[in-house]
């Protein structure tokens, strides 16, 4: 096993989260901040849009099983690269399309990827791919959030539900064994 670690952001880290948890050969997932100018950032803080923190996810992967490329592919399919600092109703620069890689390797892969998804939108990619920074876990209540609190909480009904529903039809082939379409 060679695992790596993709750092996604977008949009709501509640949304990618739970479609990032069902990949085959995804060994973690953890919610966090990313790319901003503030020493370990707090849920509040980063909602004020004033940190320049984005939510993001953390993924660990397994890279024998599923490539970084094929992970970039289903991060444009679960979320609307074309948005400027939203995603839906959620609005900020802390909601915004964004790749941060560790590696070179990674930096072009990232650029392959958004040249790929274009061709998915008539509306241009603005998916920023940013240096990669320091990262901040999210406060643990943050943490499997869908897992645990998904059929309780409206915005999960509502946002998050049709967004994994939807993933796990067009990806069936890439789901976990223990996850059903």
């Amino acid at each position: 096993m060679a695992e790596q670690i993709a750092t996604l952001a977008g949009g709501c880290f509640w949304c990618i989260e739970a479609v990032f948890d069902d990949i085959t050969g995804v060994t973690a997932v953890e919610s966090g901040y990313i790319g901003g100018h503030i020493v370990n950032p707090t849920y509040r803080q980063v909602c004020s849009g004033d940190t320049g923190h984005a939510e993001a996810i953390r993924v660990h992967f397994d890279d024998d099983q599923i490539s970084y490329g094929e992970l970039l592919d289903i991060f444009f399919a679960v979320h609307d690269p074309t948005q400027l600092n939203r995603q839906g109703n959620d609005v900020g620069p802390q909601y915004r399309s964004a790749i941060f890689p560790n590696s070179p390797e990674q930096e072009s892969a990232a650029r392959g990827a958004i040249v790929r998804a274009q061709a998915d939108w008539d509306r241009p990619i603005l998916t920023m791919i940013e240096p990669d920074a320091t990262w901040y876990p999210a406060e643990e209540y943050h943490q499997e959030y869908f897992a645990r609190e998904g059929d309780s909480n409206p915005y999960c009904q509502v946002v998050v539900a049709p967004k994994l529903a939807k993933f796990r039809k067009n990806y069936a082939a890439r789901l976990k064994a223990d996850v059903s379409a």
